[in-house]
């Protein structure tokens, strides 16, 4: 089992609550002003995210700064005895530098400059920016590095985005030059320069992706993207200089991101990077709740592997930074919270590792973009609406739950996401352009141990594998031999490792693997897959899987047995009554590799065997119906047991043992009901 060990996000010993704060969008209003502080405490918030687009109040024109509205409201906060996480502005930058310095501007892929606006729209490369955020970043750390209201530093806001310009373009082939060893053998080698013509002889001909240029060159596109992040890495960097110089003792943290239709990681930039140079990881989440397409559940379902991916970067708990309270105002319906909604959410950050929940925005803006964007006080300036009356039952709520900071949440069951093998597999020109869907598929993977209450981490290849009794792989088509490696020394000292079809297929340069599979997959897996049957959406195939038929679709593996068991045979098409779903034992380890796409009826019986042969085992056993979800965040001497029931429904759910209601402090035991998006957070000692 994973080592149980107890770490604090920040000195507090509190769950944070309350959000991004944008005062300076009130200066002219000293009376709304006041009433937020009043409001504050009426919300039973404690944390307040500032400055975050505030460079335009705080630096009107260059080199005259105004900061005395910025340590009024950050005394007035600390007078109420909360704290504040101070941002640097980066993120949006005022108009006079764009137009005194216009290299600060991107330039987009069809190498078009872009004009002032929006936000993010600023080149990572540019030194006159980096040297005006360092400025801007040392007078904040001078002046606020010492308050006894700072909690922690906020980098900029939800990184993103590329530049083309012609200094990033230097950039880019600098960072090439190093990565191939100044060597451009070796580059066009690893992106098979011979084809189409695409040789280098000259590093000044290699050019960023462009539509209106080369974008099919998969090793360049792979790396592009890793210079993206590599660069965003590099701009974080140079803001944080005067920071860890002037407030060493101040953690450092930066809003991650998910994809809000389908609820997966961020896309844009390698997480797993990035969190390295993090002290606590924050995200930004957003689900569509109540939408039409799925159920509450599964939806939950998706939340909770964002945060068990968030969470496990760094095997710590994380913050919730941004959430809403109620709608937000850029889904393609923004649709409100139902009642009950906002604190069951809200608690599900917390039940998978979260000890903030923070809310962007506390007051609604009057005017542009965001003015209809959820907020805590809306235009009403009421405390008594519901949204408002909601986050206060949340902040009710959390105070119960300090002793719940800082412990986290261990996991014998690992899924492996990779940023990179995404990139590489979307870019494939080959399978089904519309059903690749990697994210999804490790979901579809998480589902059932979610649904069984089993603690998962969601791991990238960096990390260890060896703590875990089960590592799941799924759509790893992008695989170095050294992950493999890796692999193959995790099976053969007693761990359970699943592949599924569309794995081992490329190295890390995006160059397939000669000679079929590779031999130590071979020789794990006791296999060789032959060919792929990417299937169009009406087709259909069924797989017999230990006496239980199963539907699959898009995806078939046709299978070489070599020296595998085979569990499961497909039923129909030219492969018909061959191998689909294998298990190897590898010395002290077992393989399994399912060939097939198959549904949720599959994994959650696939699962279920290897559940019951490695002893995998909630923390807290709890019996109850699909849609309630059971988490556990452990102390050493307590198990916090969060009952989470996301359907529309009365659910019963049956508790063996005893427990202590942390609400009412009343015993539970038995038969309980939580009514619809009910929540109950229940203790239980550990008996030792």
């Amino acid at each position: 089992m994973s080592h149980l060990k107890k770490t604090y996000t920040t000195e507090a010993k509190f769950m944070l609550h309350g959000g991004d704060y944008n005062p300076d969008q009130w200066l002219d209003r000293p009376d709304i002003l006041a009433d937020d502080i009043t409001f504050m405490q009426l919300a039973n918030t404690n944390t307040f995210s500032l400055g975050i687009f505030a460079w335009s109040t705080l630096e009107p024109e260059e080199g005259v700064y105004q900061f005395d509205w910025l340590d009024k409201v950050i005394n007035d906060i600390h007078q109420i005895d909360g704290r504040v996480i101070l941002a640097t502005p980066s993120g949006a930058r005022p108009a006079w530098m764009s137009q005194k310095y216009p290299d600060v501007l991107r330039v987009n892929a069809s190498r078009v400059k872009q004009l002032h606006g929006a936000r993010h729209n600023h080149c990572f490369t540019s030194e006159v920016y980096r040297e005006q955020t360092q400025k801007m970043n040392r007078l904040l750390a001078e002046r606020y590095g010492s308050h006894p209201a700072l909690l922690m530093w906020h980098i900029s806001n939800e990184y993103g985005g590329e530049c083309h310009c012609e200094n990033c373009q230097n950039a880019f082939r600098s960072w090439l030059k190093e990565k191939y060893n100044h060597d451009i053998k070796q580059l066009n080698d690893a992106w098979w320069g011979p084809f189409w013509s695409h040789t280098f002889n000259d590093w000044s001909q290699v050019e960023s992706p462009s539509p209106i240029g080369e974008n099919a060159v998969h090793g360049l596109n792979l790396d592009w993207r890793r210079f993206v992040t590599d660069q965003t890495i590099s701009f974080f960097e140079n803001e944080i200089v005067p920071l860890k110089d002037l407030t060493p003792n101040i953690p450092i943290t930066t809003n991650f991101m998910a994809e809000t239709h389908d609820l997966i990681p961020f896309q844009s930039l390698d997480y797993s990077k990035f969190a390295q140079h993090l002290d606590v990881i924050s995200w930004d989440a957003y689900p569509a709740w109540h939408n039409d397409w799925e159920s509450t559940a599964d939806l939950a379902m998706k939340v909770g592997f964002i945060n068990d991916l968030y969470r496990s970067l760094k095997q710590q708990p994380f913050l919730l930074m941004e959430s809403t309270p109620s709608a937000v105002n850029w889904h393609n319906v923004n649709k409100a919270k139902r009642p009950g909604m906002h604190l069951l959410s809200s608690m599900q950050m917390v039940a998978h590792g979260s000890d903030s929940i923070l809310y962007f925005q506390w007051r609604k803006s009057r005017g542009s973009s965001e003015k209809f964007h959820g907020a805590v006080v809306d235009h009403d300036n009421s405390t008594h609406n519901r949204v408002f009356q909601e986050v206060a039952e949340v902040g009710t709520t959390l105070q119960q739950l300090s002793d719940v900071v800082g412990t986290n949440r261990p996991a014998d069951v690992a899924i492996l996401y990779d940023w990179e093998n995404n990139w590489a597999l979307n870019d494939a020109q080959g399978f089904g352009r519309a059903t690749k869907c990697y994210p999804q598929t490790l979901q579809q993977h998480y589902r059932t141990f979610w649904e069984r209450d089993i603690p998962v981490d969601v791991i990238t290849k960096e990390q260890d594998f060896s703590s875990y009794k089960l590592l799941i792989i799924p759509m790893l088509y992008l695989v170095s031999e050294e992950t493999i490696s890796r692999l193959k020394s995790f099976v053969a000292g007693g761990g359970t490792l699943v592949m599924t079809y569309i794995s081992g297929i490329v190295n890390e340069y995006d160059l397939t693997y000669m000679g079929g599979w590779h031999q130590d997959l071979q020789e794990i897996f006791g296999i060789k897959p032959l060919e792929t049957d990417t299937l169009y959406p009406s087709d259909r195939n069924r797989v017999n899987y230990r006496g239980q038929i199963y539907e699959l679709k898009d995806y078939a593996t046709v299978i070489e047995n070599q020296s595998a068991r085979t569990e499961g045979f497909y039923q129909e098409d030219f492969y018909a009554q061959t191998p689909a779903v294998t298990s190897s034992q590898y010395k002290q380890g077992k393989a399994y590799y399912i060939g097939a796409r198959l549904q949720d009826d599959f994994h959650r019986d696939f699962y279920q065997t290897l559940i019951d042969e490695l002893s995998l085992a909630p923390a807290f056993v709890v019996q109850h119906g699909r849609g309630v979800s059971v988490q556990v965040r452990q102390a050493e001497e307590k198990n916090y047991i969060f009952l989470m029931n996301f359907t529309e429904e009365e659910q019963q759910v049956t508790l063996k043992a005893a427990v202590k209601d942390m609400a009412t402090e009343e015993e539970l035991k038995g038969n309980i009901t939580l009514a619809k998006y009910e929540v109950k957070i229940v203790e239980k000692r550990k008996v030792h």
